[in-house]
């Protein structure tokens, strides 16, 4: 039996290529008391891990040259040294290698009802995605009944979750995604009130102000940039924004010169903050409670953009900046 990794070659400058990355291969290690070996199913690709790719201080430590990329992922116990774990368990575990069979401790997975959900939601909608729009949306952004909420990057995986619960809150929510396909799964199946497609539109600041006549109450930024600078001249009184992601940004080379947004603050008293999921470890089983509640009710949908094949990895990741998924972005390691 074959055992790949795939490591970080060198840091990317500006956009990552194939270059940055090295598939090799190692031996297959063997699990000590207390550990597991398992073997990776499902890998997600997300793209905070762009910052890790960067050696410049953030909330976490960067990925370390010559070593493997990790994250999120699902995998398979195929020996066990752990008295709470069999072989032939599925575990999902954070972070775990960009490798196809790996030792972990026991302590570092969760192990999960193979028969609840689909393997892929535990990356997704039941995983870190959804927990993200879960947190972010109704602890910071609490949208009421009747107001606008907008999201960019609405078609992505915490996007679509983002719009949808904001739906269950009563709210109408406008999307903003990139091709006209996403804004038609957007539109008719999620039924999203409005959608833009900021590719098409020359001046998206009217294009919001369209969308929203009643102005824009909680704003869920996944994007940043010219895209949010436009969001913020709509905003009413009292938003609440909700900082998530900044991806047209992560490839930046220099730091970008764009409007100031404080006096909009000021003169709005809005609220905006930026999170990440890690602040709610302690709630985590009450957003995953409260996810799969929905799920199972239908109110909750969940589309994957799945590539087939662990040497494509890299190629799945680069792909996020030109927008390739609809929804949560993963790879299956078949």
């Amino acid at each position: 039996m074959q055992n790949r990794q795939i490591i970080l070659k060198s840091r990317p400058v500006g956009r990552p290529t194939g270059d940055n990355f090295e598939l090799k291969e190692i031996e297959i290690p063997t699990p000590a008391e207390g550990e597991l070996l398992v073997k990776s199913l499902y890998i997600s690709v997300d793209p905070y891990m762009r910052g890790r790719m960067s050696d410049a201080k953030s909330y976490v430590e960067p990925f370390k040259v010559g070593e493997p990329i990790n994250g999120g992922a699902v995998a398979e116990v195929v020996e066990s040294r752990h008295a709470g774990f069999s072989k032939g368990d599925v575990v999902v575990g954070r972070p775990l290698a960009w490798q196809e069979l790996q030792v972990v401790p026991a302590g570092n997975v969760n192990k999960i009802d193979k028969n609840a959900a689909p393997l892929s939601y535990y990356l997704g909608i039941l995983g870190m995605t959804g927990m993200t729009a879960y947190f972010g949306l109704l602890d910071i952004g609490k949208p009421k009944k009747g107001e606008t909420v907008v999201v960019s990057g609405a078609a992505g995986a915490v996007g679509t979750a983002v719009g949808q619960i904001a739906q269950i809150k009563g709210s109408r929510v406008v999307g903003i995604a990139g091709s006209d396909e996403k804004l038609r799964y957007l539109k008719d199946e999620l039924h999203f009130d409005e959608v833009i497609n900021y590719h098409e539109e020359k001046e998206m600041e009217k294009a919001i102000a369209d969308a929203c006549p009643d102005g824009v109450d909680v704003y869920f930024d996944n994007v940043g940039g010219e895209i949010s600078d436009a969001v913020m001249a709509n905003i009413n009184k009292f938003a609440r924004i909700p900082v998530c992601g900044q991806i047209s940004l992560y490839n930046a080379t220099s730091v970008p010169t764009g409007p100031r947004i404080q006096p909009t603050i000021l003169k709005k008293s809005a609220l905006m903050q930026g999170f990440i999921i890690s602040n709610y470890l302690d709630r985590f089983p009450e957003g995953i409670t409260k996810l799969t509640e929905w799920v199972k009710e239908g109110k909750l949908k969940h589309r994957e953009t799945v590539v087939k094949g662990f040497e494509k990895l890299p190629e799945a990741f680069i792909g996020l900046f030109d927008g390739v998924n609809t929804g949560k972005l993963i790879v299956e390691t078949k």
